[in-house]
């Protein structure tokens, strides 16, 4: 990790620069969340009318301070912040996330105060996030930034690079209610007068908590030296990039978010993909993506099987498959064998698998177990997704069997999706996934992500 911006990640103790007594203000939400991680360093809190605020003393300024102090949470109006940060630098703080919008992004009174902190870092040595930054988060320290009310954030594999507020904030929340996964590392970037995207992909490059590296960008800061660092890491551990301003529109609402001076496109697109990043369109393909890089190895080819109770099904599936890139190959004849002899005879079996027959003749746990295994066998196949048709007349299979295929094949995926009755649905997902098996209620989006995870794989083991 690089040290410059270790105390970001592994803070000692923190100092939070505007704390409130209020709920549901900024400055008091971002206490509460710090306790509610578990820090075990040091907080130290500033407001003029001192007292205690969640139990911690306040100090009544920044010179009441005590030296030693690893960052500072400036959460201050836009105004305000240039000089907390002048006494800040007094009494030896160096590091500092920014919270206040209202710099560039709004006007050119916004633009001179936002010049103000790059002379700033020019001047005392300081590194800023922000400013216009919904904070960051690192797992790993129990320790996370962001004034968002998001409680224990759990802790996970995968790490976020994110030039907007809303992952760190409202995504991250869902993430944390809705899904079964968690985070490592979380960069909320904002407005990037210091800390970029180069500064936090290089620091995730070596962190040995980070399996994987999901981005949204807007611009980039410095393209050559990016594009350049990128080349390395990306032959170590999967980075996907979500660009916004891919269109005029994109581009233009960019510059009133981040104040980002989007690139053209298609030199873009170019580029990313000499560089070995795998880039993605879709917001929520920012949320499928990490779910199952977190819970499973990255396909080492692109051969899939598929079972569902409907032809129909197989038949738009296969389609989505060549599509996206993926194959939907021959099995061996003794794995074709095997599905022909747990199937009715008047159904000739083959890759895609329909399933129905056997699960009508055999039981639904039965026609599922045995024909998954059977494609799971083969050598042409790296993924199996098993669309589960779940009612209760037609049957409910007890899920534990899908878990123990997955364990029993640990270097392949199998990604679940379903249909029918949303209550089982809901209870499929959540008995799966905490035991290390995705699913999703989208019936195209596990082969979605599959494509995407695919061209990771082929990033990473690139010719030279």
């Amino acid at each position: 990790m690089r040290e410059d911006l270790r105390p970001f990640l592994e803070p000692r103790s923190v100092a939070v620069i505007g704390a409130s007594a209020s709920p549901g203000k900024p400055g008091h939400e971002v206490i509460d969340n710090i306790l509610s991680n578990d820090y075990a360093g040091k907080v130290h809190l500033v407001n003029p009318k001192g007292g205690e605020i969640l139990g911690l003393p306040v100090c009544r300024s920044i010179a009441e301070l005590p030296p030693g102090i690893d960052m500072a949470i400036v959460i201050l109006p836009a105004n305000a912040t240039p000089q907390a940060i002048r006494d800040c630098t007094e009494k030896g703080i160096r590091h500092f996330v920014l919270a206040a919008g209202g710099f560039a992004e709004v006007d050119e009174y916004g633009a001179e105060l936002q010049q103000e902190l790059i002379d700033l870092v020019r001047e005392k040595g300081v590194r800023f996030i922000g400013p216009n930054t919904s904070g960051h988060t690192s797992t790993p320290h129990n320790f996370t930034s962001t004034f968002f009310p998001q409680g224990k954030i759990r802790r996970g594999r995968v790490s976020f690079i994110a030039q907007t507020g809303n992952f760190g904030t409202h995504t991250l929340k869902y993430i944390l209610t809705g899904e079964h996964f968690g985070v490592c590392r979380v960069f909320g970037l904002g407005n990037k007068i210091d800390v970029d995207e180069c500064d936090a992909l290089d620091c995730l490059a070596d962190d040995p908590e980070t399996t994987a590296i999901i981005m949204y960008l807007e611009s980039f800061k410095r393209p050559k030296e990016f594009m350049a660092l990128a080349s390395e890491v990306t032959r170590r551990k999967p980075v996907i990039l979500l660009k916004g301003g891919a269109t005029e529109e994109g581009r233009n609402a960019a510059v009133a978010h981040t104040a980002a001076l989007a690139s053209e496109d298609l030199i873009v697109d170019g580029l990313l993909r000499q560089a070995g990043v795998v880039r993605i369109y879709d917001y929520s393909h920012l949320i499928l993506t990490a779910k199952v890089l977190s819970m499973l190895p990255l396909p080492k080819g692109n051969g899939v099987s598929f079972s569902a109770p409907s032809g129909a099904m197989l038949v738009v599936l296969a389609d989505l498959c060549v599509r996206l890139g993926l194959k939907v190959p021959d099995l061996l004849p003794e794995n074709t064998a095997r599905l022909q002899e747990i199937s009715p005879p008047y159904i000739r079996m083959r890759n895609p698998v329909d399933i129905w027959p056997a699960a009508t003749s055999h039981g639904v746990e039965f026609g599922y177990r045995e024909g998954t295994e059977a494609v799971l066998k083969d050598p042409n196949i790296h993924a199996v997704v098993p669309v589960l048709m779940l009612t209760k007349k037609t049957g409910i299979p007890p899920y534990d069997f899908i878990v123990d295929l997955q364990r029993k094949y640990p270097e392949k995926l199998i990604l679940v999706t379903f249909s029918a009755d949303k209550a089982y649905m809901e209870e499929c997902k959540a008995y799966l996934e905490p035991r290390g098996v995705p699913t999703f209620p989208s019936i195209e989006e596990p082969f979605e992500v599959l494509s995407i995870l695919y061209r990771c794989y082929q990033a990473m083991h690139r010719p030279r």
